[in-house]
């Protein structure tokens, strides 16, 4: 008997709302939908209930009653999810993330007092104007020291920042630019904790040596050397302890923080701050899996085998030790390009044109290169040749976007302003109403100045070029953002290492040199013969379906079939509109003619005073007003 009851009262109290909620298509939880319950029943039972004791009416009215619950909790979680929605009401969410929520408002608070210390807030906000000159160049000091303290997300951060000339002034780019990442080093014990999760083992056993004091140490990994048991030398590569957990906690800060300036500032929707912020986070945490550091090495090395190219050295990998939080690498004994200086000015400018040749090389014709060849990841080896270290940021282009960074620099090396405004284009996503005419009168302006015979590049000349492309709204997909920046950067390095290196001159000589390449009898018939074997297929199919198009044509057959509503997207959006227009009908019908029936008079009585018309029309006017209510509620929904 109590499990009939049990049952009952289910029917009665959770059902309608249950049936509500699937009516309306909504996602409600548990609490919304008891709470509807309780609503719904208590608005029927008010109504309704009193007149089940009339003797014979109970039969009768229960259905009745069952409906105006049913309305009722689909009125209710109408207005629940109008008044609050339904994501701050799931507690289950809520309870499995307070302890996050807990982490990131503590943290919250150290990021606030560190801007508040620096007098940053009323420009994060808005409220407050930079100014100009000196003005910047304090607000750039405080920046860099603010993102300092603020730990190792926002380090990289500024250093991604320092890299967008196209986004900020120059003072910015200038300061920011000298943020470092070095930290004191971990303890030996949480070291060897993860290099026992990682190896499966101690590192004695691993090793025939390892060194416990760090060769180097940075904000997210540091370097230990070691020997293994066949006596080479190596380079093991430790992710500091905890420091995925607090990246991951911060880059949600950060997302946050971005969303946020973006919808409240006018600087932050020009710069586009959640877009760069959700890249940001991908490299990073990429970063952070040494395992994509090593298929990167991997696959610059093997590209640069394929051009039989050995003028910069690479570390040899030691698969079988590899692991996403452990990298062995083979050991280079040098000195890095920051601390090293050339034997001679000759040797420097030597070392500087492999570097520039090396890059442009990995950018044209492998589609992968370093894209971070600042000094500290070049190391200077006793013979004098260059070596390249730390792959864990590196650009890919497909073909496409090789071929128009192509034609980007045979336009610099003619500085041609039409063919450079094509080259533009096509290494940029353009808007549709780009005056093109105006932009090609702009990049005549940029040859006169930078691209000159005899003119002498510098950092003016790549901030004026994003500067061009941020004034035309041209944006620039991450890829090619990646080749400036490692173009940018590598300008820095080469006139550490040569004093007065002409980047653009060189960059024309092998500008030109690449042309003349592609006029060599090998490269055209190589280029002649890919083309052929992409055409043979087309070539074969065309007679035939040429024969079927003129025997078509001869014969009055030849049609053209054209399919409506081809894309399922399309066919989505009719299907959904066709089912509102449906249910606003249905709904109309059924109130209409619910109506109707309760203004019949006589036919059957079923009680005192209550006809089968009046059950029947009472019915009805409760169908029609969930059927109109489930209407309304989809109408205020987009659609998909």
């Amino acid at each position: 008997m109590w499990l009939i009851g049990v049952s009952g009262a289910f029917a009665v109290i959770v059902l309608p709302a249950l049936l509500g909620r699937r009516l309306l298509g909504s996602d409600a939880g548990l609490l919304r939908v008891v709470i509807a319950a309780v609503v719904g029943v208590s608005v029927s039972g008010t109504l309704i209930g009193p007149q089940l004791q009339s003797p014979g009416r109970g039969p009768v009215l229960l259905p009745l009653m069952l409906g105006v619950g049913l309305l009722t909790a689909m009125v209710c979680l109408v207005v629940l999810d109008v008044v609050v929605p339904a994501r701050r009401m799931r507690l289950v969410g809520r309870l499995q993330a307070a302890r996050a929520r807990l982490s990131r408002a503590r943290r919250y608070s150290e990021i606030v007092a560190i801007v508040g210390r620096h007098g940053l807030g009323p420009y994060l906000t808005g409220r407050a104007r930079s100014g100009g000159g000196t003005r910047h160049e304090q607000l750039a000091q405080e920046l860099r020291e603010a993102l300092q303290a603020g730990g190792t997300t926002f380090v990289k951060l500024g250093q991604l920042m320092s890299t967008r000339r196209d986004l900020l002034p120059e003072p910015y780019v200038v300061e920011l630019s000298r943020l470092q990442d070095r930290v004191p080093p971990a303890p030996w014990p949480q070291v060897e904790a993860v290099l026992l999760e990682s190896l499966s083992a101690p590192p004695e056993e691993v090793f025939a040596e390892f060194d416990r004091e760090p060769l180097a140490a940075a904000s997210v990994a540091q370097a230990h050397g070691a020997v293994l048991r066949d006596g080479t030398r190596v380079v093991v590569k430790v992710q500091r302890p905890g420091i995925r957990e607090a990246v991951d906690r911060d880059l949600d800060i950060v997302e946050r923080l971005a969303r946020t300036l973006e919808n409240r500032t006018d600087w932050g929707r020009a710069l586009g701050l959640t877009e760069l912020a959700r890249g940001f986070a991908v490299a990073l945490r990429e970063e952070l899996d040494f395992r994509v550091e090593a298929r990167n090495l991997t696959a610059v090395r093997r590209a640069a085998e394929v051009r039989h190219d050995d003028s910069v050295t690479l570390p040899l990998l030691h698969e079988e030790l590899n692991t996403e939080r452990v990298l062995v690498m083979g050991r280079l004994d040098g000195v890095p390009l920051g601390q090293a200086r050339p034997d001679s000015p000759e040797h420097g400018a030597k070392l500087a044109r492999t570097l520039l040749t090396t890059l442009l090389d990995q950018i044209m014709y492998d589609g992968v290169f370093h894209a971070d060849p600042h000094p500290g990841n070049i190391l200077l080896l006793p013979d004098g040749s260059p070596a390249l270290l730390d792959f864990g940021s590196v650009g890919r282009l497909d073909g496409g976007l090789r071929a128009a960074m192509i034609g980007l620099f045979l336009a610099v090396d003619r500085g041609d302003p039409a063919a450079l405004r094509d080259a533009l284009l096509e290494v940029t996503d353009r808007p549709e109403d780009v005056d093109e005419q105006r932009l090609q009168r702009a990049l005549g302006q940029f040859s006169g100045r930078h691209l000159g015979r005899g003119s002498a590049p510098d950092v003016q000349m790549f901030t004026d070029l994003f500067r061009l492309v941020a004034d035309f709204r041209l944006a620039v997909p991450p890829e090619i953002a990646a080749v400036f920046r490692a173009l940018a950067t590598l300008e820095g390095t080469l006139g550490r290492v040569s004093a007065g290196f002409d980047i653009l001159a060189a960059s024309r000589t092998y500008a030109s040199a690449r042309f003349t390449r592609q006029l060599e009898p090998e490269t055209v018939r190589d280029a002649a013969r890919d083309e052929v074997l992409t055409l043979l297929p087309v070539l074969r199919r065309l007679p035939r379906r040429l024969d079927r198009i003129s025997g078509a044509l001869e014969e009055g057959r030849l049609g053209v079939n054209v399919r409506l509503l081809a894309d399922p997207r399309d066919r989505r959006v009719i299907g959904d509109l066709l089912s509102r227009v449906l249910l606003a009908g249905l709904g109309i019908f059924f109130g209409v003619l619910g109506v109707q029936l309760l203004g019949l008079e006589g036919g059957p009585e079923v009680t005192e005073g209550l006809t089968l018309y009046g059950v029947f029309g009472y019915h009805l006017l409760v169908l029609s007003a969930a059927v109109v209510l489930r209407t309304v509620y989809v109408l205020t929904r987009p659609l998909p």
